[in-house]
């Protein structure tokens, strides 16, 4: 579907339609190339001391990882061994994807309307995640929460880290494009 020559993603169509000129509207910006946009999405799966344990993990994390994004993960490796933790140098700790392009809207549409409304207890997320220069990371508890992923196939339920790159300046001009993008901050 994402192939498709005249496909666009729902949120890459409201961005262009929308939500930039209410964002150069909103902080009157002089030129367009000023208005904050979505620049990458960073997905990554932390096995910890279970991929020590049993090296399947990391691969198991990895094929999950792949189902969420629709895109090939990454194993991640460990730098430098750390004896206390039984960590070996290049040892498989964990998987990460970078979602760019139609995926990363695509990914965004399927967290926003699908995934976080199906974590338990969900009262929105945390409005304080910036790092001061217009980035966004956030932390979801279990991995099953995403359709593509099948309850009754997993071995263990993984922490997915969501970090979305935007190309805005400050917090206050992320968190408004988040928002116009529907994002349910709490704060």
């Amino acid at each position: 579907m994402l192939d498709s020559a005249n496909y666009t993603p729902r949120l890459k169509a409201d961005y262009r339609n929308r939500i930039r000129a209410a964002l150069k509207e909103e902080f009157g910006y002089a030129n367009d190339m000023q208005i904050p946009r979505l620049d990458k999405i960073v997905l990554n799966i932390g096995c910890g001391a279970e991929a020590v344990k049993d090296s399947k993990k990391a691969k198991s994390a990895q094929a999950d990882l792949t189902a969420i994004a629709g895109q090939n993960a990454v194993v991640t490796a460990a730098k430098k061994s750390i004896a206390g933790f039984r960590v070996r140098e290049g040892m498989a700790l964990g998987a990460k994807v970078t979602l760019r392009g139609d995926r990363m809207y695509e990914f965004l549409d399927r967290l926003i309307t699908i995934a976080l409304p199906r974590v338990r207890d969900f009262r929105g997320v945390s409005g304080k995640s910036f790092d001061g220069r217009g980035n966004y990371a956030m932390g979801i508890k279990e991995h099953i929460v995403f359709p593509e992923i099948d309850f009754d196939k997993i071995d263990e339920a993984w922490g997915l880290d969501i970090a979305i790159a935007t190309t805005a300046k400050t917090d206050a001009e992320a968190k408004a494009l988040l928002k116009h993008f529907n994002m349910p901050f709490n704060s």
